[in-house]
C-alpha cells in the first residue's frame, strides 16, 4: 500500500481517509449501542464519539498504512450490564457491521441521486465516494467472520448454547494472533481470503447500491 504514497498520493490519501471513516463509524456504533442498552463502560472511556483519535488502534493503524487494511481499538463492553441479556449483546455486536452497511447505503444513494439528476460529479470525487462504499462493505463483511475479537465471534456467542461460551473464552486468547496471521498471509502470500471471499461479495453489493436496476 505504501507504494501508492509516491506513485498515486491522491488515491493513497483518499483510501486512508475512507478507511478511517469506516473504522470510526464502526467503533462509535458499538459504543453508542452499548451505552443505550445500559453499559456505560465505553462512554466513560470517551468512545461514544466519531473522533477517529478515540478509536484508532496502534497496530491496526500501522497495518492500515502497510497493507491498506486495518482495524480500530476494540470498544470495552461489560456484557453483564447490557439489558435484555444475550439479545442485547447481540444487538451491540451487530451495531458495528450494520453501521458500515448503513454508511455504504447512504453514500450509494448520494451517487445514484447525483447521476439521476445529472449533477456534476468529478472522477476524483466519484472514486472517493466509491472507496467509502467499498471499505465500509469490506469492514462489515470482514467483521462478521467468527474469529475473536471480530464481531462475528460475539454474535456466535450470543446465539450459541451457553456451554459454547467457555470454548469461546479459550479461543479469545489466541484469536487476535490467528486473525493477524490470516491478514498477513492473505496479503503477502496471496491466500484468497479477500480476493475470493470478501471482495466479490462487497463488489456485488456495491454494484447493487450504485447501479441497480440499470
Amino acid at each position: 500500500m505504501l507504494e501508492y504514497l509516491f506513485s498515486n498520493p491522491t488515491f493513497f490519501i483518499g483510501w486512508i481517509i475512507a478507511l478511517v471513516i469506516g473504522i470510526s463509524v464502526h467503533e462509535f456504533a458499538h459504543a453508542w449501542s452499548s451505552d443505550k442498552l445500559g453499559d456505560s463502560t465505553a462512554k466513560l472511556e470517551g468512545r461514544v464519539t466519531l473522533n477517529p483519535l478515540a478509536h484508532l488502534d496502534p497496530l491496526g493503524t500501522i497495518m492500515l498504512f502497510l497493507v491498506g487494511f486495518g482495524w480500530g481499538k476494540p470498544v470495552p463492553v461489560n456484557p453483564y450490564n447490557i439489558r435484555y441479556g444475550k439479545w442485547g449483546n447481540l444487538l451491540t455486536a451487530l451495531a458495528g457491521p450494520f453501521s458500515n452497511l448503513l454508511v455504504a447505503t447512504f453514500v450509494g444513494l448520494v451517487i445514484r441521486l447525483l447521476i439521476l439528476f445529472n449533477l456534476p460529479l468529478s472522477q476524483l470525487v466519484f472514486q472517493f465516494l466509491e472507496a467509502i462504499i467499498a471499505l465500509n462493505l469490506i469492514l462489515a463483511i470482514f467483521n462478521l467472520i467468527p474469529i475473536p475479537p471480530l464481531d462475528g465471534s460475539k454474535i456466535l456467542v450470543a446465539i450459541a448454547p451457553k456451554a459454547f461460551e467457555n470454548i469461546m473464552v479459550e479461543i479469545e486468547r489466541v484469536g487476535p494472533f490467528v486473525l493477524l496471521g490470516i491478514i498477513l498471509l492473505s496479503t503477502f502470500m496471496n491466500i484468497p481470503l479477500f480476493g475470493r471471499i470478501i471482495l466479490p461479495v462487497a463488489d456485488a453489493i456495491e454494484h447493487f447500491l450504485i447501479f441497480w436496476p440499470h
